[in-house]
């Protein structure tokens, strides 16, 4: 594993078509490579510091899960070993190795499908105010984290930059159309379900989890990242305490920092420091191992 992060990538000098948050994304005409960095963001806004391996271990969770959905759902994959990728690429492995997935190009749909099992972040906001979740009402008297009897299907916009918006099924028909949405949030429900399952075999709590779906020759598949700290909220089964917030492997020590410092969210990150970056990794690195039963990366 690397001591150091890789926060940008380039091919032969030349950068990638486009950057998110976290991921570099090459074309290569009916094709792409996602590239997972080690970039961070909180707040909605990227730190300059990176999270050593982060990529590497979102990478690794999401290959996991793909072939644990083969039977329930096709997905984009191409190959994540380096050598079926464009030359190019093979010869950086120090940038592309165990980080890069090569998929098909889909039609990716404009919104994400979250499903949440358990009342927690902006549900749990919403519900306080109104007693409903994306507007759909929810029994009287839950509490923070409390486990919901159904999940719940809570679709939202996308947002490059800035905050994503919570929207009802009932919006994401008018965006996407009825039949594509009522497919994918099956799917996306089906998807949970097992994950959940799967989690709590080893002893994890999937709280909710955003997924991204599109059209590939006329059929549903799922693409992008599946079931990673980084889409999802994943808290430890043995510290679970309906009532309050819970611990969770993700980046909850970045955003305790933040706030810690009062950083005021509409500026650029200070840089984090060693501390928090090794805990930060550490967590993730819990979540990778708990979560593929695998040793290494």
């Amino acid at each position: 594993m690397s001591t150091k992060a890789i926060c940008e990538t380039h091919l032969a000098g030349a950068p990638p078509a486009r950057r998110g948050k976290v991921r570099d994304i090459y074309e290569l005409d009916d094709r792409l490579v996602l590239v997972a960095t080690d970039r961070i963001s909180a707040f909605d806004w990227v730190n300059p510091v990176g999270i050593p391996d982060k990529g590497k271990m979102l990478t690794q969770i999401s290959l996991f899960w793909f072939e644990q959905m083969g039977d329930i759902i096709e997905n984009h994959l191409i190959s994540a070993d380096l050598a079926d990728f464009p030359k190019a690429f093979q010869e950086q492995p120090e940038m592309f190795e165990g980080r890069s997935m090569l998929v098909q190009k889909c039609d990716i749909f404009a919104v994400e499908f979250i499903i949440r099992g358990y009342l927690a972040g902006s549900g749990w906001k919403e519900y306080q105010k109104s007693g409903t979740v994306c507007k759909i009402p929810l029994p009287a008297g839950l509490v923070e984290s409390s486990r919901l009897e159904e999940p719940l299907y809570t679709p939202s916009t996308k947002a490059e930059s800035g905050h994503d918006i919570n929207i009802s099924p009932e919006e994401a028909d008018e965006i996407i159309g009825a039949e594509w949405n009522a497919k994918a949030s099956e799917a996306a429900k089906k998807v949970y379900a097992r994950g959940r399952e799967i989690a709590g075999e080893r002893g994890i709590i999937l709280c909710d989890t955003k997924f991204e779906f599109g059209v590939l020759n006329g059929k549903l598949v799922l693409a992008d990242e599946v079931l990673t700290p980084d889409s999802s909220r994943f808290w430890p089964a043995d510290q679970y305490e309906p009532g309050h917030g819970q611990p969770s492997y993700d980046k909850q020590f970045v955003r305790d920092y933040l706030e810690e410092i009062a950083w005021d969210k509409n500026s650029p990150q200070p840089p984090l420091p060693q501390d928090i970056v090794d805990k930060t990794r550490q967590k993730y690195l819990e979540a990778y191992h708990q979560l593929t039963g695998r040793a290494g990366l």
